[in-house]
């Protein structure tokens, strides 16, 4: 058997744009060549399986070797092989329609999703990586000739018989000058690492040492020799294709640590399990989230069966469940060739909706179940299910009956339980009912206090995501508003009744407030004096909620209007209680220096009672202060 031909393209050009268009992702030539090779492992497993193939299987296994000398890679598997006419048909044959217009329409392009995504073009991801490439194959059929192909990387070939004497197929890349680096075992062990680390047939690479018994030494403690063993570097048979119900916990552990050696112990975990209307199998797992985490995506790896395909999954996965860890394997999501990017699709959107379903009911669940432990891991829960009810109107939905609210007295209430809490109590004269929150115990301790006093109940909101969880309840909830218990007076935030009479004339009352804004000289405090309860204290400084807001979503790292306001300069409000009996002393004092100091004095103790004081004007005020000792 001898021939020379020419591949059956419509363009001599598409070899240039192979290697153009993948080789931003060249090291996805393994991947793909390994993938073949246990593919054409498992058919032939099968074909055994059907009685349509009686001989002997031998040791099924892909095997990966290189030679750095002569500058060539090897694939060997012993898989179904092939015939020199199904070499003409799977390689040589193309398998475009209208190729001319494609290459023409793409020539320019600068994104090689488009391009490779239409057209199964795995083997030839070999010439990003190779001068020129061989086959040496021998089908399993009986009575079949060995065959031989090679091609230097243009549209020619030639196929000639081989020399393999086992069936299967051996795959040689003679490695261009570019692309030495693949020469290297470090570099191949750790593509195929992260590419073939689930792989359903085992995949050898060279040996190791392994230590095995060896009898026992002359005290009768137990010997060991070191030994050469195959290296091989996957798990065949990982959980997520096995059912729930064989498997313990420890083994999801197990699992987790395989997939993330240095991270704490998952908080739960979520076991996907689903063959209609798609197929999808995985295992998600909630990680331990701290306060101060980086919101870091691609911790969830996309497998297509058991190939590793990327960590890119934001259209599969819900956003909101982005910060989540595990595995998603799916036969049915579209790919590129090179399977590294999704495709749009409607399967993709079912299977967004079916995991967004599937972690409400695991959430649901755990509250129901076991409302004690929820509570206890909520405050790493709470990052995911507070971001899923802002980004998601379903999950919002769901989420309700399991998203908590916590006061500052460490309690939690789902959104129903705290309602019926505050609603008799907290709803001011206009029927508005009002949540306080605050988002710092520490320098906000005395306007928590006061609220206390009065019977309020405060919430604790200091988690990332807070500003904007404040928010959306707003939008949500009817007739409630979400106020910061420092944003203003305690009987201005809920206002029960009319105010009460101011106890200052109106000469006095503009006096005051002259007194006040000679005293503090600063052009960002907007001093006004209002007639409040007698027992409330005398100075307030508050910065309104709206812009408080919009500053702190703006820290956060938010565009637009918000940063606008966070880059705004810190306005404040002081609120000066007329009906305070030290105003009303001081608006009595009639040496105006006497006036100034008492001002001064008040304004700074409001300042130091709510952490507004920067290091130079405590110490001044603690100079003064020990001054007058």
């Amino acid at each position: 058997m001898q021939e020379k031909g020419t591949i059956s393209i419509h363009t001599e050009n598409i070899f240039p744009i192979i290697k153009k268009f993948l080789y931003s992702d060249h090291e996805i030539f393994l991947r793909e060549l390994v993938s073949n090779a246990v593919d054409a492992t498992q058919k032939i497993k099968r074909l055994a399986s059907l009685g349509q193939y009686n001989g002997e299987l031998g040791q099924l296994q892909v095997e990966v070797s290189f030679d750095e000398k002569a500058k060539i890679i090897t694939i060997s598997d012993r898989g179904i092989g092939m015939t020199g006419d199904e070499i003409k048909k799977y390689i040589n044959q193309i398998a475009f329609s209208g190729a001319t217009e494609f290459v023409e329409k793409f020539k320019d392009a600068k994104d090689a999703n488009e391009l490779i995504g239409k057209f199964g073009l795995g083997f030839y991801s070999a010439f990003m990586v190779a001068d020129k490439v061989e086959i040496e194959t021998l089908s399993y059929q009986e009575g079949a000739t060995p065959a031989r192909w090679v091609c230097d990387g243009s549209t020619e070939y030639e196929l000639t018989e081989g020399t393999r004497l086992q069936r299967g197929t051996d795959i040689i890349l003679h490695i261009n000058s570019e692309s030495e680096e693949f020469l290297q075992q470090q570099k191949l062990q750790e593509i195929l690492t992260k590419y073939c680390p689930f792989l359903p047939i085992p995949i050898k690479f060279g040996t190791r040492t392994n230590s095995v018994p060896d009898g026992e030494d002359a005290e009768g403690k137990p010997k060991y020799k070191q030994v050469e063993i195959d290296n091989i570097i996957n798990n065949t048979h990982p959980i997520w294709v096995k059912q729930p119900g064989e498997l313990k916990d420890e083994d999801y552990l197990n699992f987790y640590k395989e997939l993330y050696p240095f991270s704490d112990d998952p908080l739960f975990w979520i076991h996907l399990n689903v063959d209609y209307p798609f197929n999808l199998t995985g295992v998600l797992y909630f990680p331990k989230v701290k306060k101060d985490v980086e919101l870091r995506p691609n911790k969830i790896k996309l497998f297509s069966r058991q190939v590793f395909i990327t960590d890119e999954v934001k259209d599969i996965v819900p956003e909101f469940l982005m910060l989540l860890h595990g595995v998603i394997d799916s036969p049915d999501i579209p790919l590129n060739v090179s399977r590294s990017f999704l495709q749009a699709d409607g399967n993709v959107k079912k299977i967004n909706t079916y995991i967004t379903k599937k972690v409400a009911d695991k959430l649901a669940e755990h509250f129901t179940k076991d409302r004690a432990g929820y509570e206890a891991k909520w405050e790493d829960i709470g990052l995911f299910v507070k971001y899923g009810m802002i980004t998601d109107e379903k999950f919002y939905e769901k989420a309700q009956q399991f998203a908590l609210l916590q006061n500052t007295n460490k309690e939690n209430f789902t959104l129903e339980e705290y309602h019926n809490k505050v609603k008799e109590n907290q709803t001011n004269k206009d029927g508005q009912l009002i949540y306080l929150y605050t988002n710092d115990t520490g320098k906000q301790d005395g306007f928590i206090q006061t609220a206390n006093s009065k019977g309020y109940d405060v919430l604790l909101m200091d988690a990332p995501l807070d500003n904007h969880f404040i928010s959306h309840l707003e939008q949500k909830l009817e007739k409630t508003q979400v106020k910061r218990v420092d944003a203003d007076t305690i009987d201005n935030l809920i206002s029960k009744t009319d105010a009460p009479p101011l106890a200052l004339s109106e000469e006095q009352s503009t006096a005051v407030k002259t007194v006040f804004e000679t005293a503090i000289a600063k052009p960002n405090m907007q001093v006004s004096v209002e007639a409040l309860q007698a027992d409330d204290m005398p100075v307030t400084v508050t910065m309104d909620e709206f812009m408080r807001r919009m500053k702190d979503m703006a820290a956060m790292g938010g565009g637009g209007m918000m940063g606008f306001y966070g880059n705004m300069p810190d306005t404040y409000k002081v609120t000066v209680n007329g009906n305070h009996p030290l105003v009303i002393r001081l608006s009595q004092l009639e040496n105006e220096e006497e006036k100034t100091v008492l001002a001064k004095q008040t304004f700074d103790l409001a300042l130091l009672s709510q952490g507004l004081l920067t290091g130079s004007e405590l110490t001044s005020f603690i100079k003064r202060s020990v001054a007058k000792l």
